[in-house]
């Protein structure tokens, strides 16, 4: 599969989030051709703030494989992922992650994300993790349309 194909799941994945009422995050986790982990957000559904996409794929990978260390795996996100995300793909030692909407998109959409690049974090922090701006930017970013459409929003 390709970057647009992972990252047309992904996006699949966060259309179900939003069907369910949750926020229009979505995140995979592929290793070897092989999808370990695909979730979406459940921070409302489970009341807990860290129920992200990201750190629900991480949790859900590391399950799967039974360990901690993700090395050899790719996460694809719908959304550049905010500090506490990219915090966790570092420590869970992915060695890269694609991400398709901007930070400013999230915020646009009402979401109160923390305006920090996460390019220039992993650098900041000495990360060897790659970070990528990936396919399908256009997509993701019309999922908060869409979630608003459904008649969402952000609860603060």
């Amino acid at each position: 599969m390709t970057p647009e194909d992972y990252m047309r799941l992904v996006i699949q994945i966060a259309e179900t989030g939003i069907a369910t009422g949750q926020t229009p995050f979505g995140a995979i986790i592929v290793r070897d051709g092989i999808v370990l982990a695909a979730n979406h957000n459940t921070v409302w559904r489970d009341t807990d703030p860290t129920a992200h996409a990201e750190i629900s794929a991480i949790r859900t990978a590391a399950s799967r494989v039974g360990q901690i260390a993700l090395c050899g795996c790719v996460m694809y996100t719908t959304c550049e992922p905010c500090p506490m995300c990219l915090s966790a793909v570092h420590w869970a030692k992915l060695d890269a992650v694609y991400y398709g909407a901007l930070i400013a998109d999230a915020q646009a959409a009402g979401f109160r994300e923390l305006a920090v690049p996460a390019t220039q974090l992993a650098e900041l922090g000495g990360s060897r993790l790659r970070v990528l701006p990936g396919p399908l930017r256009d997509e993701c970013a019309r999922l908060f349309a869409r979630w608003k459409a459904a008649g969402l929003s952000p609860p603060y």
